[in-house]
């Protein structure tokens, strides 16, 4: 049984998931600044130290990055159901694969969080390579977006 959707609402329906991707993705990038100012303070002494510490830096990018997770996992299953919504399937393709290995990848990063905590050089380590390899993943998947975004738009126009 396929869902419908009122056509007044379609439009926002449809690019919901767009929308919030690019949040997420200026989320991450914001991320990425906070974890590598928390990673300065870290290795920085005296005044440098003291001055860094002001900024928080280790809890905002706990913080943003507890929000990424969120947001990475409503965009992709919201992306899935959008896209099962507008057309009773999934499309099994490069965009789909990597945005459920993003979901992978940053489940993985937030669970090294406590290890972290303990002082464990391994799990940074881990968690800052997983992250430069989701952030490298994520832009390309927001690139493969938008030619989804470009191809939904000009078959709405050839509709209407």
């Amino acid at each position: 049984m396929a869902i419908q959707i009122p056509d007044s609402i379609q439009p926002i329906f449809t690019f919901a998931h767009p929308a919030l991707m690019t949040a997420t993705m200026l989320i991450a990038f914001y991320s990425l600044y906070l974890g590598i100012q928390s990673w300065r303070t870290r290795l920085a002494k005296g005044d440098e130290k003291k001055k860094l510490l002001e900024g928080n830096f280790a809890n905002r990018h706990f913080q943003i990055g507890s929000i990424f997770l969120v947001l990475m996992v409503m965009g992709a299953v919201g992306g899935m159901a959008v896209t099962y919504v507008n057309n009773n399937k999934l499309f099994v393709g490069p965009h789909l694969l990597a945005g459920l290995g993003l979901i992978s990848l940053v489940a993985i990063s937030a669970s090294l969080v406590p290890f972290m905590q303990k002082g464990n050089a391994w799990a940074r380590y881990t968690h800052v390579s997983i992250n430069f390899a989701l952030v490298g993943i994520l832009t390309w998947q927001a690139l493969t977006g938008f030619e989804i975004v470009q191809r939904i738009l000009d078959s709405m126009t050839k509709a209407s």
